[in-house]
């Protein structure tokens, strides 16, 4: 008889292992803040005025 060498035997380790990676994956990003679904990160106003004369042309930015 001859011997089946194809490494068909590691099939369920390979399975075990990526599925290890992939809860290791999902559990960072949930730990670092991949879905910044929590709190307010705060906030920022910007007001943008426009006024346009005929001599020239000016943008104004103001942030509260």
């Amino acid at each position: 008889m001859s011997e089946n060498s194809s490494g068909g035997g590691n099939n369920g380790l390979y399975f075990i292992v990526g599925g290890l990676v992939v809860v290791a994956g999902l559990g960072a990003f949930l730990y670092f803040g991949g879905a910044n679904t929590g709190g307010d990160s705060g906030s920022s106003t910007t007001t943008i005025e426009r006024t346009v004369t005929p001599e020239s042309d000016s943008t104004t930015i103001k942030r509260d």
